[in-house]
């Protein structure tokens, strides 16, 4: 899953430079996997809360999108995605080991960093509409080759 802390009041996001592991180098939300008896939301308040030390309630995530990316050239990257809006939660972020958490506004996202897939969905999450959609990546694991919605 994937937590998108968004500041209306002054037109801002929060993302993350991921340090290490999937993704490094690039700008993501906060979020991971679902440990043994955990609900995606509880998951989401949990990795939020180790990623960044946003303190956040289940009740307050807003289900935002289902993405499903497949990468035929590195299967093990293959993942469904469930993503979600917070724009109430305790606290300021913090960096952690594997993360370097920063404000962007939202009419400056940093798209060249982030994964190709983002400009498909994120700016609809932004208009609070709520995308499925299935990402294919060509053969160089870093640009999209095909959007599908999901059912």
């Amino acid at each position: 899953m994937l937590v998108l802390p968004l500041d209306r009041p002054q037109h801002r996001i929060l993302l993350g430079l991921k340090k290490t592991g999937f993704g490094a180098g690039r700008y993501v939300g906060f979020g991971g996997k679902l440990e043994a008896g955990e609900t995606l939301a509880t998951a989401a308040v949990r990795e939020l809360w180790e990623e960044c030390r946003l303190s956040a309630k289940a009740h307050h995530l807003w289900y935002a999108a289902r993405l499903e990316f497949l990468f035929p050239a590195n299967p093990d990257w293959n993942r469904t995605v469930h993503v979600f809006r917070l724009e109430f939660w305790e606290g300021e972020p913090q960096e952690s080991g594997e993360i370097r958490p920063q404000w962007f506004d939202l009419d400056a996202l940093p798209l060249n960093q982030m994964w190709a897939d983002v400009p498909y969905w994120l700016p609809q999450v932004l208009l609070g509409l709520r995308p499925m959609l299935r990402f294919t990546y060509h053969e160089d694991n870093q640009t999209v080759g095909r959007v599908e919605e999901l059912e």
